[in-house]
């Protein structure tokens, strides 16, 4: 596994417990993001696979809503995917017995066999540069009328929109108190190297293209968005 800090893991893995600090400095209401995917998600899931723990604030969102849950977890980097196995031991013991913990990118999740009920991500899936791939194997991998739900960051809809979005978040890092000129250039040098945004209308083109149907976006604040899809042939 490649984890150098020239790849998206080994720039988040090397941050450690310091990410936290930095996604709420750098991330307009995200905890109030976390809290719209979670309250979109099924009631009851039994099976669920997350896609990009990072330190395992979204795990943990997700343990307390269905605590009977059996989660597969994937990310990429190391350092992440034991940091978010250890919150959950300590915070969620009985979860964490029942989770499984998986380093490895979403592109090679053709090894993924089992059938879940629930997918979920939490700002991980622009890393991915062939979402229409990845969306057809999620498809695949959730059992018939199962869950879609993601929040991630969006192109906008036209050079205006996504020049405005742009701003907006500068301007946000750089309030008092939030991002050094360093770590938002950090930001933005890892933005270039790494992310692949696409718009909303896009991802609903993608996701209907691979089978899923009920699209929708429940909640969106600038860049980011949190997006809803289920699996054709539930009732």
């Amino acid at each position: 596994m490649d984890a150098r800090p020239d790849t998206a893991s080994g720039y988040f893995g090397a941050m450690g417990d310091e990410y936290d600090s930095l996604i709420r400095r750098a991330l307009p209401n995200y905890d109030e993001m976390i809290r719209e995917l979670t309250a979109y998600l099924p009631a009851h899931p039994r099976r669920a696979l997350e896609l990009g723990c990072g330190t395992g604030n979204f795990t943990l969102a997700l343990a307390e809503h269905a605590p009977d849950c059996a989660l597969t977890v994937v990310d990429a980097s190391p350092e992440m995917t034991e940091l978010t196995r250890e919150r959950l031991a300590a915070l969620h013991p009985d979860s964490a017995g029942r989770s499984t913990f998986v380093i490895s990118r979403f592109e090679d999740l053709d090894s993924v066999s089992e059938a879940f009920d629930l997918i979920v991500s939490c700002i991980s899936l622009h890393h991915v540069t062939d979402k229409g791939r990845l969306f057809r194997h999620l498809h695949e991998a959730l059992s018939p009328g199962g869950a879609l739900r993601f929040a991630d960051q969006m192109l906008g809809g036209s050079q205006a929109s996504q020049d405005r979005n742009w701003e907006r978040w500068l301007e946000y890092c750089r309030q008092p108190g939030h991002c050094t000129e360093d770590e938002i250039q950090g930001l933005l040098d890892h933005a270039a190297a790494h992310d692949h945004y696409i718009p909303l209308a896009v991802h609903f083109e993608l996701l209907e293209a691979a089978g899923f149907t009920g699209i929708d976006c429940v909640w969106r604040n600038g860049m980011w968005a949190v997006v809803t899809a289920d699996a054709s042939g539930g009732n």
